[in-house]
């Protein structure tokens, strides 16, 4: 009988992070699960931890391979697959116990292609301690806990477009031959894999309750890159070229948002980037959207205020655009998980200061009462009884 879920973990060089993958993974609740370990010819000592998890748990299934790239380890893991459903663990992060239970009940009581759920990223501080932020799929609450499909509903492109929150039906990635981008050099290839998902599936759910924990502070990590400058352009035009180069009605309906999709991630990637690539990335990104402007391929009113400005101030003028924005962007992972940090210092400023008014409250009191006549009183009392 073939388990319920197969887990698939890409893993390249992670032995920092990997026991804590791995352990959250073996302790699911949900015991009827394949953990596939898909090991990209790591450099490190990665499979040998995994080895260590897998000894006299007959549920791993370790692939040992030459490094190939993300996008061919984890077509080889998803191809070795015998579960049900199909979910996806980075090797840096980790997942609760009950997730995959809870997300698998859901799925199959409901005969889900795929579900999904809110999740949160988190970075680890000097001393241990975690600093976390809850992220929905859709900020303002719409599309949850009801079957949706997300074929006909070009809207859903604007959740937060993530592959390891949820599940998938192997049945139905096979039948529309779903896989990653497996091109060499290739990154952000789990965009490709959500486009083809969301432009595919029947039958979805959206589940507004955290699980899967992402983490943000591993420098190795392809959204600290420097040097992919074009790497999410290219995964964008391998997207194109995979799901609408042959389907107008399908282009025709997701466009627009396929654009302003892109647009965002582009604005990512000038936050990523060397400040020595932004000023050509900027020039670029200014040809391809006055294209599509041109072509009537996009539509500016979907934007939110702050996207909106962006957009305009681009369309207005490269020039414009590089000084005033992208000169001296800065990641906005790094400002959030910032703010959250300095929020904490406030909160606990003022904890201090709280008790520390309690403290010269109660020392005033102790004054008091030190000085006090009766206490004089039985101190002269205490020492004739001695």
């Amino acid at each position: 009988m073939n388990p319920k879920v197969s887990i698939v973990i890409p893993i390249y060089n992670v032995a920092q992070y990997l026991d804590e993958a791995l352990e959250s993974v073996k302790r699911q609740t949900l015991k009827d699960i394949e953990i596939i370990c898909v090991n990209d010819g790591s450099k490190d000592n990665s499979l040998d931890i995994v080895k260590k998890w897998a000894e006299g748990d007959d549920r791993f299934v370790i692939i040992d391979k030459v490094n190939e790239g993300y996008g061919v380890a984890m077509n080889t893991g998803m191809a070795k697959a015998t579960g049900e459903y199909i979910g996806i663990l980075e090797p840096d992060d980790y997942v609760p116990l009950g997730m995959y239970e809870d997300l698998y009940n859901v799925a199959s009581e409901n005969d889900l292609d795929l579900v999904r759920a809110d999740y949160y990223r988190f970075i680890t501080q000097d001393d241990g301690s975690m600093v976390m932020k809850y992220y929905h799929l859709n900020k303002d609450g719409k599309y949850y806990n009801e079957v949706l499909d997300p074929s006909s509903m070009p809207e859903l492109i604007r959740c937060k477009q993530n592959t390891w929150a949820g599940i998938y039906k192997r049945s139905f990635l096979e039948e529309h031959g779903i896989r990653h981008n497996t091109t060499p050099g290739a990154s952000f290839q789990d965009n490709g894999f959500f486009w083809q998902t969301y432009t595919s599936a029947k039958r979805a759910m959206h589940i507004d309750r955290p699980y899967y924990l992402n983490r943000r502070d591993n420098p190795n990590s392809s959204v600290k890159n420097k040097e992919k400058v074009y790497a999410i352009n290219k995964e964008y035009e391998f997207i194109k070229g995979l799901i609408f180069a042959d389907n107008d009605e399908k282009w025709d309906l997701f466009k627009r948002d396929f654009y302003m999709s892109l647009f965002k991630k582009c604005v990512m990637t000038i936050r990523r980037i060397g400040e020595e690539h932004r000023r050509e990335y900027v020039d670029y990104i200014y040809d391809v959207f006055t294209k599509a402007v041109a072509a009537g391929d996009m539509d500016p009113d979907l934007f939110e205020d702050k996207d909106r400005a962006r957009f305009d101030l681009l369309i207005e003028s490269a020039q414009k655009f590089y000084d005033e924005f992208a000169k001296d962007a800065k990641p906005k992972v790094r400002e959030d998980l910032l703010e959250r940090r300095k929020a904490k210092i406030r909160e606990l400023r003022g904890e201090i200061k709280q008790l520390t008014r309690k403290n010269e409250k109660l020392q005033k009191e102790i004054d008091s009462i030190r000085s006090s006549k009766s206490f004089k009183a039985a101190r002269k009392l205490a020492k004739l009884i001695k």
